[in-house]
């Protein structure tokens, strides 16, 4: 891959951020922060790059975006977001903060494949100021993609200096087998899955073991999609890691006003009374009950 297929198709702007072009598609960063738990309270630890397809100036879906794509451009469009984030990420999040980007091994056919583009993207990183150890790479095991193309993947992102989550685990192929295999610095849990374990008693207790078992494998959790109140009061309860949701903050799309959060340090807020919207602080927290019954 040459360094024009990352670059190319990137148009800066006069603010410091950087937009991308593909087709008939213009692609905007959006960043959404991830919270961690220290002490009862949160600070923001890391953000997410998401893509955000817009045509003719109306937004279009990620999901409507990535379908119009040849599986044969999939490599070259999976750079260009990477580089987009990374771009926007060192122009306007604080300099601190983690950033995840999303990687699919299944289009790193070749272990050369694989060197060429992360060759590609230590020198994005470069430009845009961060150190490789700043970057988590998300790793969601697709149905193309052999365990050894896995494997080998993952071995060239370490060897990078970048650090490894698995995505969406309890979600499809994901499995605890997958875990020991890959030993992942992060495990981030799926939103659903997590949804439908703190439903009940029994589900949360299993919830709350799979955290503690990760936790002494010195292997950080993320709950994925945290949208109300009491699910991250079961988030804390569990001893997960970091939480990312609506409940907490929103995406925004870069330049964001996130870089406030590394005004001061560290940055801390109570766990239950969270920037987006504000949750009540623990003082006049409810008796704790599972799922959407909570008391008011």
């Amino acid at each position: 891959m040459s360094r024009s297929i990352g670059l190319a198709h990137i148009i800066r702007h006069d603010d410091g951020t950087s937009s991308g072009v593909w087709g008939i598609y213009t692609l905007q960063s959006a960043f959404q922060p991830i919270f961690a738990f220290k002490e009862g309270k949160l600070s923001v630890a890391a953000f997410e790059g998401l893509i955000r397809p817009f045509r003719n100036g109306e937004p279009q879906s990620p999901m409507a975006f990535f379908s119009t794509c040849p599986a044969a451009d999939r490599l070259h469009v999976e750079a260009l977001t990477r580089t987009l984030h990374l771009l926007n990420a060192g122009a306007c999040l604080p300099q601190e903060a983690s950033i995840f980007v999303n990687f699919d091994p299944s289009v790193f056919t070749e272990r050369s494949v694989a060197d060429n583009a992360l060759r590609e993207m230590r020198l994005v990183l470069h430009e845009a100021g961060i150190d490789p150890g700043r970057v988590v790479c998300e790793v969601t095991e697709q149905r193309s993609a052999s365990q050894e193309t896995l494997h080998n993947f993952v071995a060239a992102l370490r060897g990078n200096g970048f650090r490894i989550a698995v995505d969406d685990y309890g979600a499809d192929d994901s499995d605890i087998h997958r875990i020991k295999e890959l030993k992942p610095d992060i495990v981030k849990f799926d939103a659903f899955w997590i949804n439908q374990l703190m439903e009940s008693g029994a589900g949360f207790a299993l919830l709350t073991t799979m955290v503690k078992n990760f936790e002494e494998q010195g292997i950080r959790t993320v709950f994925e999609g945290i949208e109300e109140g009491w699910q991250l009061e079961l988030a804390e309860k569990s001893g997960a890691s970091m939480v990312q949701g609506f409940v907490l903050a929103r995406p925004e799309l870069a330049p964001t006003s996130f870089r406030v959060f590394g005004k001061t340090t560290p940055q801390a807020v109570p766990a239950t009374a969270a920037p987006t919207p504000p949750v009540a602080p623990h003082a006049a927290r409810p008796a704790k009950a599972f799922g959407r019954r909570v008391a008011p």
